[in-house]
């Protein structure tokens, strides 16, 4: 029996040895547990912001006309290319004719009474010469001929606005560009005071992307180059995606940064210019433009490094063995898997990879 009992004891010390074990296994793996690490090192970057863009033509003209009268002909069709001076629209042209006609004859008129007072100016200077008239009647003749002379040019003036008129009875475009839908028919009365005009010409052989950025982010960027000149001389190529998610072939570049804040909304306004050649970008559209942000040498680390605490932000550094939380101040934009550290981290810290908004301060790591 004391053989049996004895045995017994040894088996049950074996087993409380065994679970000792164990414990103390799965107490040191608790411990130090494994994470993955990083050591913080520099890199080239380039960042790209996206923003809402209006599309416009390089110009944009209203086209209407500036006399009135029924619409004869219309010479161009809807969506054509014109180039300037094609002649859009014909107004009725039979008044206009009448009235330069009239006006030709009064010219003649007046041009034959202005000879006429020539000749009698000069006969009166010669018979005044000779004593056979006054110079009351000679100063009279005088004062005939300014006032023939005062109606022929009268009458030329007259003439000169008959033709403008009929000229303007052939509405021609002013710009080269893209016609817009045309909104009238012809046998329409139309003049200058009509409320839409007869057609909108739009140069599209480059095109405006009008675009916002806060007035921060839009002294970061200036601030970078040292002035607006020098950026816009200096800024890297933006691209544009269309509405329908492609992206556009061609770069642009930003030609214009606008000198106001908009004080409704605290943005500024931009303006990048694109190259139009087959017509695909349209006055009026929408695109988003992507402006890239090349950062030379920064400090950068995975998103999945860093946990906010009361509006800040921070990373685990790893210091001799033990997780140390650490502030961090990010720059304004970010890839959307990694940020740029500004400051806060050197060059050589090892931090915490990812996963750090699971952790605490002091805990032991072993890196991976």
């Amino acid at each position: 029996m004391r053989s049996k009992a004895t045995y017994t004891s040894l088996i049950i010390a074996v087993i409380c040895l065994l679970m000792t074990s164990c414990n103390g296994d799965k107490k040191r793996v608790h411990d130090a547990a494994h994470y993955k690490t990083m050591v913080v090192s520099r890199k080239d970057m380039t960042l790209s912001q996206q923003y809402s863009a209006r599309l416009t033509g390089r110009q944009i003209v209203e086209v209407r006309p500036q006399i009135t009268g029924n619409i004869t002909r219309i010479c161009t069709g809807e969506g054509q290319t014109v180039k300037r001076g094609q002649t859009l629209f014909i107004i009725d042209q039979t008044p206009y004719q009448a009235a330069l006609e009239v006006a030709v004859a009064n010219r003649k008129t007046a041009e034959a009474k202005l000879a006429t007072a020539e000749m009698n100016y000069k006969g009166d200077v010669q018979l005044r010469d000779n004593s056979v008239v006054s110079d009351f009647s000679l100063e009279t003749t005088r004062h005939a001929l300014l006032e023939a002379e005062a109606g022929l040019a009268q009458a030329k003036a007259q003439e000169k606005n008959a033709r403008w008129q009929l000229s303007c009875t052939e509405v021609k475009s002013p710009v080269d560009g893209v016609a817009s839908m045309i909104p009238w028919h012809v046998g329409a009365l139309v003049s200058s005071t009509i409320s839409e005009p007869l057609v909108t010409v739009a140069d599209d052989h480059e095109m405006y992307a009008y675009f916002s950025i806060s007035e921060q982010f839009a002294l970061q960027l200036i601030g970078r180059y040292g002035s607006s000149t020098d950026f816009i001389r200096q800024a890297p190529a933006v691209r544009l995606r269309l509405a329908s998610g492609a992206e556009y072939s061609q770069a642009g570049h930003i030609d214009a940064v606008s000198g106001t804040v908009d004080s409704s909304t605290g943005a500024v306004t931009l303006r990048a210019t694109f190259p139009n050649p087959d017509h695909l970008l349209r006055d009026g559209g929408s695109a988003t433009i992507i402006v890239p942000t090349h950062r030379e040498q920064s400090i950068v680390v995975p998103q999945e490094a860093t946990y906010e605490l009361q509006n800040r932000t921070f990373v685990y550094r790893v210091i001799n063995g033990k997780t140390k939380a650490t502030p961090v101040k990010l720059f304004s934009q970010n890839n959307g898997h990694e940020y740029i550290v500004e400051d806060g981290l050197n060059v050589g810290d090892t931090i915490i990879a990812e996963g750090a908004g699971l952790l605490k301060e002091g805990i032991e790591v072993k890196s991976e």
